[in-house]
């Protein structure tokens, strides 16, 4: 197994290994969570080739299979981006339309939805629908940081693996966030639970809060909600959570992130969905 051909790394050869032994009787539907999206996008490359490298050991990695495929121009892969914007009802009726005729080749067309929370709700509608009409030789992988931030009709009728997660002080991907860091954001927020100053400038400036980054400012807030549990309390959040003389305030904040990533996944403004944590926390912490 040739991982590091598409780009991942041998912390994740356990991950691989299942990998491997699911390609010999590959699920319609597969989840891959965890780690970070590059990784998520490797693993499900690797999968692809996988499922279509005819070589021992396969994934070999060099022959023209899996070349084209890490290249992203294999004739029986499809790729939908989510770190591009929303997958939208039309993008996924093209796959459907395509699903409905057998593989260019002689292994699996392999479907991959990267960052599947950006599905709308009428594309994961529309998804549904396919995932409930077997297509022989195809594989639909969703790619997420977590099962729970996809429609629940979707992971029902998926087979999950799970990356290793990311190293809760490793940033994104570079380039993935602009020259956004999600720990300032988690900074401001404490700041603003403090003082009631700042968090709405950023929130409320024009194209800057993308879908990826509210997922990264929840996920960078869940780590400070890590550390306040755990007695660290070292991030100026993860301080603030742990100082609270409440304590419920710590439970609330904790529902309130899950109520904010679910709302995410039902395709709510991202601007909205981080001004109504900076909100609702404020509002209890401050009477």
């Amino acid at each position: 197994m040739n991982g590091e051909a598409f780009g991942i790394s041998p912390r994740q050869a356990r991950v691989l290994a299942r990998i491997d032994r699911l390609a010999e009787a590959p699920p319609q539907s597969l989840v891959i969570e965890g780690g970070t999206a590059s990784q998520r996008l490797g693993a499900a490359l690797f999968f692809a080739a996988r499922l279509n490298c005819a070589r021992p050991g396969a994934p070999c990695g060099v022959c023209p299979a899996c070349v084209q495929i890490r290249e992203r121009v294999f004739m029986d892969l499809i790729l939908l981006d989510g770190l591009a914007g929303t997958i939208k009802v039309d993008d996924v009726r093209e796959v459907r339309q395509k699903a409905g005729e057998p593989p260019r080749g002689e292994g699996y067309r392999a479907v991959i939805l990267a960052e599947a929370q950006s599905l709308s709700i009428e594309a994961a509608n529309s998804l549904l629908k396919t995932l409930e009409d077997p297509r022989p030789g195809h594989c639909f992988m969703l790619l997420a940081p977590q099962r729970e931030r996809l429609f629940p009709t979707l992971v029902s009728r998926s087979f999950v693996i799970t990356l290793a997660w990311p190293d809760p002080e490793a940033a994104a991907a570079p380039g993935e966030l602009g020259d956004e860091d999600p720990a300032q954001w988690a900074e401001a927020l404490a700041a603003f639970y403090r003082t009631g100053r700042g968090w709405f400038a950023r929130t409320s400036a024009k194209g800057r809060v993308t879908r990826l980054l509210a997922d990264h400012v929840l996920l960078a807030c869940a780590r400070c909600l890590a550390e306040a549990l755990s007695g660290r309390g070292a991030s100026p959040l993860g301080r603030y959570l742990s100082e609270l003389p409440d304590p419920g305030g710590v439970r609330f904040f904790d529902v309130l992130l899950t109520e904010c990533q679910e709302a995410l996944v039902m395709q709510v403004n991202p601007s909205l969905v981080l001004e109504w944590l900076g909100v609702r926390m404020f509002a209890r912490t401050s009477r």
